[in-house]
């Protein structure tokens, strides 16, 4: 009997692109294909490559480059780039790196077993189109396997924001959200197999308009179904717009008990001068006035937020804006960058702020970021969460969850077990986690 084929997959970027992975994994699983612990194991190595950060293009290059050695010793070595770098780059990605056997674009992955068989008879493959046929349904029958007690599942891709600084609607495309039932389905194939909480993904997943058995569902219609599988204990969603958050979906937070108390809710700039040139389509003020009404319905709620420095004619005055929303929201958590190049977005095209003060700038914020999001996890001493745990920790006898406000929770010498879900007081504060006791 032969030994099975071995595929390394590498995944960069977003939650998104690990469910991308996954869903690669499976779809290559039916050709015969196992899981490689490294490159140098592999007969199929995938890069599913993100364009967000700057230079993602010529990172990439510069990983296919050290595997050279590699395809030299095993000629039979099958690379393959997935993911929007391969999506922006399509066929130049061969031009440059003659090692690469298959280009795959993020909208036809499940196209992937017959692009592998192509390889194999040695052609290249090459698939960027943005297909009419739904992957999510050609790779809907998943292996039952266990899983882990926590799971990402993709509800809805794509965007129509064109957002001054943003590559996603060129790799992307345009806003699509899946059928309600098939989610609803997928959630409870999960939970069968072991997982009791989902993050649903989309690049604006709250502009979800899925097609429900009465016209489309909202976002928060979605949550209220899934809230009704018997074994699924926590729900979250990421990534939202603030021109998305509806009524509804507002009244969820403080009315859907398994609805999470944690929201990553983007907003960029404080400067409304720099939130018209990025093409946001909110205010800063209509921004705060919305965490406002989060807040009222449900006023534990963790913020969690993005922004970027240094865009393009950021002055002074701009910068400081930011600071003072970020001193009113107070954040739990927050994602902050200077700003990198695009090419292709409008704002590529326009003058840059100088590379030090960007710097300085991202400092600054990342400061007052960092003590705010010390402060509230620094105030959980005393209090009692729900930990559901997923791994043992790095040490002995410890083990590792998450509470309901996503804090990484540990506990020591305690009888619990991956999957668990247990109220545990929170005794101590960390650099970037919470210690406790079970209750």
């Amino acid at each position: 009997m032969s030994e099975p084929k071995k595929l390394f997959i590498k995944t960069y970027g977003c939650q998104m692109n690990v469910y991308d992975s996954e869903r690669m994994a499976e779809a290559l699983g039916g050709q015969g294909y196992v899981e490689a612990k490294s490159a140098d194991d592999a007969d199929m190595i995938l890069l599913n490559t993100c364009h967000i950060r700057e230079k993602a293009a010529e990172k990439v290059y510069s990983e296919l480059g050290r595997f050279k050695g590699l395809k030299a010793e095993k000629p039979d070595l099958k690379i393959g780039v997935a993911g929007c770098v391969a999506q922006a780059e399509g066929e130049e990605i061969m031009r440059r790196q003659p090692l690469v056997d298959l280009v795959v674009g993020p909208q036809s992955y499940h196209r992937l077993p017959e692009m592998e068989a192509k390889t194999r008879e040695g052609e290249k493959a090459l698939d960027t189109d943005f297909p009419e046929e739904d992957k999510f349904e050609k790779l809907k029958n998943r292996p039952k396997a266990k899983r882990g007690p926590t799971a990402f599942l993709t509800v809805q891709e794509g965007c129509d924001k064109f957002c001054a600084f943003c590559v996603v609607p060129y790799t992307r495309g345009a806003e699509v959200s899946r059928p309600a039932d098939r989610i609803i389905h997928e959630a409870q194939d999960l939970v069968e197999r072991g997982v009791r909480e989902i993050t649903l993904l989309g690049q604006n997943v709250n502009a979800y308009h899925g097609a429900g058995p009465n016209g489309d569902m909202t976002l928060a219609g979605l949550i209220w179904e899934l809230n009704k599988i018997d074994g699924l204990e926590r729900i979250r969603f990421t990534t939202s717009h603030p021109n998305d958050m509806s009524d509804d979906l507002i009244e969820a937070h403080g009315t859907c008990d398994k609805l999470m108390p944690y929201l990553h809710l983007p907003v960029q700039s404080g400067s409304d001068r720099i939130l018209k040139r990025m093409n946001r389509s909110h205010t800063a003020e209509s921004y705060l006035r919305l965490i406002e009404r989060i807040r009222e319905a449900r006023p534990d709620i963790l913020m969690s937020g993005d922004f970027i420095v240094g865009f393009p004619e950021e002055t002074d005055e701009d910068f400081q804006a930011t600071l003072n929303l970020v001193e009113q929201v107070k954040y739990g958590y927050a994602y902050s960058f200077k700003y990198s190049t695009r090419p292709g977005t409008p704002a590529a095209e326009r003058p840059q702020v100088e590379p030090e003060v960007a710097d300085d700038r991202l400092q600054r914020l990342q400061a007052m970021i960092t003590q705010h999001q010390r402060e509230i996890q620094d105030s959980m001493v005393g209090r009692t969460v729900r930990v559901l745990f997923e791994k043992p920790g790095r040490l002995a006898g410890q083990m590792v969850g998450k509470s309901e406000y996503l804090h990484a929770v540990h506990v020591t010498n305690a009888d619990v077990a991956t999957g668990d879900l247990r109220a545990v007081k929170i005794t101590g504060s960390g650099a970037n986690s919470l210690a406790g006791e079970l209750i």
